[in-house]
């Protein structure tokens, strides 16, 4: 496990040189999010390893709640603080709230990039483990700050599977 101190130094840096490329904050959240897509990627064969005993999970909810679990400990030294479900006919909709991100907790953001989630990258981290797990998908991070000012950096993980996928995997 890395200490706090050398996560933040390395995350501010990966931050500073993807700003560097970049003029809008689009293609700087598109940036952290490959490069968290390829810490995801390689988590799955981690976590399988660690605690499955190489095997890996083939349900879509149980590799969710894998991920809400034990990937954001071993990142992050916590679990996320939730994982919710929504449905429609085209598509499974999952979120994973995570109340206190540390990717935006000591990061001070320009005005000019005041919409800037830095979440972005725990959204690859979740879009990597998932494609490694054999369901692609649609992660984009989202803030939520609650409505009394507790968790003002609180960050929602929106998952968005297609049906079909999700069905044909599940069978």
């Amino acid at each position: 496990m890395v200490g706090l101190s050398s996560f933040s130094y390395l995350f501010s840096e990966l931050i500073r040189h993807s700003q560097s490329r970049v003029t809008a904050i689009g293609p700087l959240e598109a940036k952290l999010d490959a490069a968290g897509f390829q810490v995801g990627a390689r988590m799955v064969d981690l976590i399988s390893l660690r605690e499955k005993s190489g095997k890996r999970e083939v349900k879509l909810k149980n590799v969710l709640v894998l991920i809400q679990t034990s990937v954001f400990r071993t990142l992050f030294g916590k679990s996320a603080d939730a994982l919710a479900q929504y449905s429609s006919d085209d598509a499974e909709e999952y979120h994973i709230v995570d109340n206190e991100p540390l990717v935006n907790r000591y990061i001070s953001v320009p005005r000019d990039m005041s919409d800037l989630n830095c979440g972005a990258f725990v959204a690859g981290i979740v879009k990597g483990v998932l494609a490694g797990a054999g369901f692609p998908a649609e992660v984009v991070a989202h803030n939520t700050p609650d409505d009394d000012g507790r968790y003002p950096y609180c960050t929602t993980y929106q998952v968005r599977v297609t049906a079909v996928d999700v069905r044909a995997r599940e069978k």
